[in-house]
């Protein structure tokens, strides 16, 4: 767990400009309004153990946990946000990316607007598909949350 390099690159994409095109960046994805960073995976791991599989969620759970406990004295303490209850609303109306694809892959994410930069935080353990890898993520965008 390298908590101090994962805080660094949310700070760092609060700033940076955001590609005009949709494309792969050096974190993991990015596009007009929004960075998708993989801050850890279990690269591969996908479906073929499940205990193994849930051990890595676990970690992945205490690492998000870890880094919100860095950023709620900067950002404010918040409630986890159930990402379900968006991936329902999907169903019904129109999400706003990166939220209803954010819904797809994590159940939970913890979420902040970063004062003075225009952009919202998310910090989310995609673990919704079982034959796909587990990954920690950070995604930064300047769309608000539905």
């Amino acid at each position: 767990m390298d908590i101090a390099r994962h805080l660094a690159l949310v700070d760092e994409l609060c700033f940076r400009p955001f590609p005009a095109e949709h494309g792969p960046s050096a974190e993991g994805f990015a596009g007009p309004g929004c960075f998708w960073a993989v801050l850890a995976s279990s690269h591969g791991l996908g479906g073929r153990d499940p205990a193994e599989r849930a051990v890595t969620v676990e970690q992945y759970e205490k690492e998000r946990d870890a880094l919100y406990e860095r950023l709620a004295p900067r950002w404010g303490r918040t409630a986890p946000w159930n990402l379900q209850t968006v991936l329902l609303r999907t169903e019904r109306e129109e999400i706003p990316e990166p939220w209803a694809a954010l819904s797809a892959h994590a159940r939970v994410a913890y979420l902040w607007e970063a004062e003075g930069t225009g952009r919202w935080v998310a910090v989310a353990v995609a673990d919704r598909d079982g034959a796909d890898e587990v990954r920690l993520l950070a995604v930064v965008t300047a769309e608000a949350p539905p």
